[in-house]
C-alpha cells in the first residue's frame, strides 16, 4: 500500500481505563499491523496531531510511538515522519481451534470465557516475554520464599485493595492456586476429627481437602441470600467448629451472592463463637460493584482466598491469601513451604507483571464482557422458572423440572456431547435435582446457543419422549 492509500489520519480505538494510555496505542497498532487496516510502509500520524485528536498528552503518544518502535513495528524518516517498518513481519496467527465433542461443548469445567481480543492476547504475552529483560536467569534459577517473593506480595495486595481497603504485603501470601491456599489455611485451623462447616451446596475442593486432613463437617442450611444466621449459630452451640467455609459472593454452585446485612450476621455470631472464617472469593473480582467481602469488615477472623483462575487465567495457578495477622503469615507460610514448597515463581511474575502494567485489569475487562454476552444467551433460551444466575459470572444453576432426574438429564445431554455438573457433587445432604453447568468452556457463542438450545429442547419434554431407546 502506498502513502496515497493509506488511511488519512489513522486514530487507535482505545479504552482510557485499561492500563497506561501508550501501551493502549501501541497495541492497538500492533493490532491493526495484524488485521491489515494499517500496511507495510503506511504513514503514521505525527505525533502531536494524533494527541490532539485523541485529547491526551503529546507526551503519551511520543511513548507510544517509542514503544512501537522498540517493538520493531514503526521506523522513523528524518524530515518526513514515522512509517510502519518495512523490515518487520508480523505473522498472522490462525486461532486454534479446541476439539469440541459431537460438535458441541463440554459444560462441566468452570472456565472464564475466552475473548477475542487480539490486541490483549498480544499483550499478554510481550509481559511474559517482558519477564526475560526485567528478571533475567534469578527467575528461572533461584527459590523464594515460601510466602511469594516481597514484589510479587505487593502485586497481590494492591490487585486486592479495591476489595480489601488498607490491605499490606506483609499480609499477602502467594499460593500455588486457591486449593493451595486452601489446604494451608484448614491444616492450620483444624486437627483431624475437628469440626468444620459449610453451607449444604459448597465447593467440592474443600470436600476434598477436608477428607484429606480427616475433618467433619457440618452443612449450614441456606436460602436464596446464602447462610442462614439461625442455622450457623445452632451448628456453633451443637458442634463447636473451629472454621467456617464460605464462598459469598456468585457461589459455586448456585451464584448466590449473600448481601452486606447477612454477611454482618454471620460474622457476629462467628465472633461469639470464636469461629474462624475461611472466605473463598473466587468470583469477587468479577462484580463491578461488589459487596464488601467479610475480611474487609472482620479482617481479624477471616482468611480470605482469592485465586486468579476465575478472574485473569487458570494456567498461572496463583492465589492470594490475606491473613490477619503477621504471626499466621508465618505460621502459613511454614505450611505451604511442607506441602508444595512455593507457588511457581514464574507463574506469580506473570501475575505481577500483568498487575503493575494495567494487562490484569484489561483482562478481567474482557472477561467480564464477554461473560455477560454469554449470560444474555442463555437467559435468552434457557426457561427462566429453572434457572439461577447472577449477571456478571459465568456459570448457571439449573433447577430440573419434576420430570426429570438429574441422572437422566445429564445421560441424555452426554449423549449429544454435552457435559454437566450434578448437584451430588456439591452436596452436604441430600442432593437437589439440578446441575451447574459452565459458560466459559465454548469456544464461540455459535456452539454455546447449540448446546444452550438443546438442553431448552430436553426441559420442555419429557424423559419418555426424548428417549431413543427402542
Amino acid at each position: 500500500m502506498s502513502d496515497e492509500q493509506a488511511p488519512s489520519f489513522w486514530t487507535p480505538a482505545i479504552s482510557k481505563t485499561a492500563g497506561p494510555l501508550y501501551l493502549a496505542i501501541a497495541d492497538a497498532l500492533q493490532a491493526d499491523i495484524q488485521t491489515g487496516r494499517l500496511a507495510i510502509g503506511a504513514r503514521l500520524p505525527p505525533q502531536r496531531a494524533l494527541a490532539e485528536a485523541l485529547g491526551i498528552d503529546f507526551t503519551t503518544v511520543t511513548r507510544a510511538y517509542a514503544e512501537a518502535r522498540k517493538r520493531g513495528l514503526v521506523e522513523g524518516r528524518v524530515g518526513q515522519g514515522t512509517y510502519i517498518s518495512q523490515a518487520q513481519q508480523i505473522p498472522s496467527r490462525p486461532r486454534p481451534q479446541r476439539p469440541i465433542p459431537s460438535g458441541l461443548v463440554d459444560m462441566s469445567m468452570n472456565l472464564p470465557p475466552r475473548f477475542t481480543d487480539e490486541a490483549l492476547s498480544a499483550r499478554m504475552w510481550r509481559g511474559i516475554g517482558g519477564l526475560e529483560n526485567s528478571d533475567g536467569l534469578d527467575l528461572l534459577m533461584r527459590y523464594q520464599h515460601p510466602g511469594g517473593a516481597a514484589r510479587d506480595r505487593e502485586a497481590g495486595a494492591a490487585w486486592l485493595s479495591k476489595r480489601l481497603p488498607g490491605i499490606n504485603a506483609e499480609r499477602i501470601l502467594v499460593c500455588p492456586g486457591a486449593q493451595g491456599a486452601l489446604l494451608a489455611v484448614m491444616s492450620m485451623l483444624a486437627a483431624p476429627g475437628d469440626v468444620v462447616c459449610a453451607e449444604t451446596l459448597t465447593y467440592p475442593g474443600f470436600l476434598s481437602v477436608a477428607s484429606h486432613l480427616r475433618l467433619a463437617i457440618a452443612a449450614v442450611e441456606t436460602d436464596d441470600k446464602g447462610l442462614i444466621p439461625d442455622a450457623f449459630e445452632r451448628v456453633c452451640i451443637g458442634r463447636r467448629p473451629k472454621a467456617l467455609y464460605c464462598n459469598p459472593t456468585i457461589s459455586n454452585p448456585t451464584t448466590v451472592t449473600m448481601p452486606l446485612s447477612r454477611r454482618m450476621a454471620i460474622l457476629d455470631i462467628a465472633a461469639r463463637y470464636d469461629v474462624a472464617i475461611i472466605e473463598d472469593d473466587a468470583y469477587g473480582a468479577l462484580p463491578t460493584a461488589p459487596v464488601t467481602p467479610l475480611a474487609a469488615i472482620a479482617p481479624e477472623r477471616v482468611y480470605h482466598i482469592a485465586g486468579l483462575a476465575k478472574c485473569l487465567s487458570p494456567a498461572l495457578r496463583i492465589a492470594y491469601l490475606a491473613v490477619p495477622d503477621l504471626r499466621s503469615a508465618a505460621r502459613l507460610a511454614g505450611i505451604i513451604r511442607a506441602t508444595s514448597a512455593m507457588a511457581s515463581p514464574l507463574s506469580a511474575a506473570i501475575a505481577s507483571r500483568w498487575i503493575e502494567d494495567g494487562t490484569a485489569e484489561a483482562v478481567l475487562d474482557a472477561i467480564r464482557r464477554e461473560a455477560g454476552e454469554r449470560q444474555a444467551i442463555a437467559a435468552k433460551l434457557l426457561p427462566a422458572a429453572n434457572l439461577q444466575a447472577d449477571p456478571e459470572g459465568f456459570h448457571l444453576w439449573l433447577r430440573l423440572t419434576s420430570a426429570w432426574t438429574r441422572s437422566e438429564f445429564m445421560a441424555r445431554l452426554r449423549s449429544a456431547g454435552i457435559g454437566v455438573v450434578a448437584s451430588d457433587a456439591f452436596a452436604l445432604g441430600p442432593a437437589p435435582e439440578a446441575v451447574r453447568l459452565g459458560l466459559g468452556a465454548a469456544e464461540d457463542h455459535e456452539h454455546l446457543r447449540q448446546s444452550l438450545g438443546i438442553m431448552a429442547d430436553l426441559l420442555a419434554e419429557t424423559p419418555a419422549a426424548s428417549t431413543m431407546v427402542i
